[in-house]
């Protein structure tokens, strides 16, 4: 029995590895077209980095809980146009809550050229708890 539980815990975290890369994958080739195409001003990669463990939260992956997208401008972008791109992201609330399920929990945007960067606590734009806080009521 106790053999059988830790089988079903290493298979859940192969299970969850593979839908996260996946959907890196899935990010990657979606924002290559759209640069491509010319619908966007600069191609974005997503990555998977460390987190920031002040925003962890139950659902958090064991490590590597960061979703990072760098920028691939050929310029140091600034402070304001790297929230832009982080505010596209963060107003995507079914992207967010699928980050959320995968155990991300922090959103990092950096461009291809600087060492600093911008950081959002995923959980706080999930728009999480509408229905219960209505029943609360």
């Amino acid at each position: 029995m106790l053999f059988e539980n830790i089988w079903n815990n290493v298979l859940d975290w192969f299970n969850d590895r593979s839908e996260r890369n996946s959907l890196v994958r899935s990010f990657n080739s979606a924002a290559r077209k759209a640069f491509v195409l010319g619908l966007a001003p600069t191609m974005l990669k997503a990555s998977i980095s460390k987190g920031n463990s002040e925003y962890r939260h139950q659902f958090s992956a064991w490590m590597n809980t960061g979703f990072r997208i760098q920028a691939l401008s050929g310029r140091s972008l600034s402070k304001d146009e790297m929230i832009v791109i982080g505010m596209v992201v963060l107003h995507d609330t079914a992207l967010v809550r699928q980050l959320i399920a995968l155990g991300w929990d922090t959103l990092e945007i950096h461009d291809d050229t600087g060492i600093y960067g911008c950081r959002w606590k995923l959980i706080d734009y999930a728009n999480m708890g509408g229905a219960l806080n209505e029943f609360n009521r």
